[in-house]
């Protein structure tokens, strides 16, 4: 319990203190004036009152990944905690106000075009590709497994099979994602998701003063904390860092933040909207993590407890913890966790993807035709993947997703280095990435399975050179500088 404890300490902490040192390594300037001010065209760039920006963020970001990852990465042991907390305060959090302060400073620009301008044309077309790629995979996925849930939930009703139900919850999702890409950001999107998010952090709350009030067994920092207990003994380096992403770090979020780039009113809104909103989701990964193991009282019963036939399913406890600690709101409450939770996921992951084509496009979005004339080829392709098995490209995301988080960092440590700051708050972030996605990659089974030290060093290897590379930019910037000054 204490290790619970101190570790949601450690992250309203981290925001006090570290968020603070980040928002002053940045520079905020109140007196600058915003996008949602300077380019305001009432459907992308509105001024949104900081309270509702934030929760909108935050439910952006939220969706179930801090909920299931975290009820499957407690599998590998107390160390899921260290990584929440730490990942979370020097990692996460300061991926997310980097890549949502420089959208600012670059007029609301989509992450693509924030990284090209300090990597280069190469960069920026990767991350044009990688960009949609992984928000196309979350946005069908997001379709596919909240039709799925409520398709069981409706199963019969009507006389309509459940074969029949999904392709109505499928056709609905798909409408609502329609509307809430084309419409004006304060139509749809800026009245509901508030309401959504205080319903996320009700169910945190109420799960977390369960884990305070019931009986149970939970690990321990001090419990052997870098001994796996994964069912399959997969080691906890590399393999935790992948699985709880949006508890920690996730590349996601930096296609999310451009998005609330246009809608802050001043740059001191950064870190409580940015900041602020991850060191949350880290709070909710460590209530899920402890809530899971607390619940089952052992790994073993919390791998069977999460089994579905041959398939693992956290939101089968997700249901049992929600009813069992606070009755029918918790049950309500569930429901909204795994179905309207990726659902309001899914919609900002097309719209992200609408503005990152008309970023590298060049499209005014100012009508809705020119809106619609985005739209239709990425819904286009989201169905198309609905009738393939894309759940063999889904087994990629995860590792597309931190190596997205990776690229920000560097690209966020060379503008730092550029503008002369303490870029240390990212490099240090990039180089850890750099070895946990070439590492992954490079062990998983989705990629070239090659043993456990032979990947580290690898990937320790690429980081190395990237870390060189970066110095070497670094000392030919400063020589130019004394030549320019001399």
């Amino acid at each position: 319990m204490y290790t619970f404890i101190i570790g949601l300490i450690a992250l309203l902490l981290g925001y006090l203190i570290y968020g603070r040192f980040v928002e002053r390594v940045f520079g905020v300037d109140d007196k600058r004036s915003t996008p949602a001010y300077r380019l305001k065209d009432d459907v992308d760039y509105i001024p949104m009152p900081a309270w509702r920006v934030y929760l909108i963020q935050f439910l952006n970001i939220a969706g179930i990944g801090p909920i299931f990852g975290a009820i499957l990465g407690i599998m590998f042991g107390p160390a899921a905690y260290l990584w929440i907390v730490f990942g979370c305060i020097f990692m996460g959090a300061v991926h997310d106000y980097m890549s949502g302060m420089l959208s600012v400073r670059k007029e609301g620009a989509s992450i693509p075009e924030i990284v090209g301008d300090e990597l280069g044309p190469a960069a920026r077309i990767l991350m044009r590709v990688l960009s949609l790629f992984v928000l196309i995979l979350v946005g069908t996925f997001f379709v596919s497994s909240p039709a799925g849930l409520l398709a069981n939930m409706t199963e019969g009703s009507l006389d309509y099979s459940k074969a029949q139900w999904i392709v109505i919850w499928t056709v609905i999702i798909f409408l609502y994602y329609i509307a809430a890409t084309l419409l004006p950001i304060d139509k749809l999107i800026g009245r509901i998701y508030p309401l959504f998010g205080i319903a996320l952090l009700i169910m945190a709350i109420g799960v977390g003063v369960g884990i305070l009030t019931t009986s149970g067994w939970m690990p321990e920092i001090t419990d052997a904390p870098f001994i796996t207990h994964h069912p399959q003994g997969l080691p906890v380096f590399p393999f935790l860092c992948i699985t709880i992403a949006c508890g920690a770090i996730s590349g996601f979020h930096a296609t999310q933040s451009p998005m609330m780039s246009r809608c802050l009113k001043d740059e001191r809104m950064g870190r409580g909207v940015f900041y602020g909103a991850m060191i949350t989701e880290g709070v909710v990964a460590m209530i899920w993590a402890a809530a899971a193991i607390k619940y089952a009282s052992s790994y073993d019963n919390l791998q069977a407890l999460i089994t579905d036939g041959d398939k693992t399913n956290p939101s089968l406890i997700v249901n049992m913890i929600c009813k069992t600690w606070m009755g029918r709101i918790g049950a309500l409450l569930a429901i909204l966790g795994v179905v309207a939770a990726p659902v309001t996921s899914g919609d900002t992951a097309f719209r992200s993807a609408r503005l990152i084509i008309a970023d590298f496009m060049h499209i005014s979005q100012d009508t809705i035709v020119r809106r619609l004339i985005l739209v239709l080829p990425l819904f286009g392709i989201a169905v198309g993947l609905m009738f393939i098995d894309f759940l063999v490209l889904w087994r990629y995301f995860a590792w597309l997703n931190q190596t997205l988080a990776m690229c920000v960092l560097w690209a966020a440590s060379i503008w730092l280095f550029r503008k002369q700051r303490f870029y240390w708050i990212t490099l240090l972030p990039a180089i850890f990435m750099t070895i946990v996605c070439t590492s992954y990659i490079l062990m998983a089974k989705e990629g070239f399975e090659l043993g456990a030290k032979v990947s580290i060093i690898c990937g320790i290897a690429l980081a190395t050179v990237l870390a060189c590379t970066f110095c070497g930019y670094a000392w030919q910037q400063r020589k130019l500088m004394k030549r320019t000054k001399s």
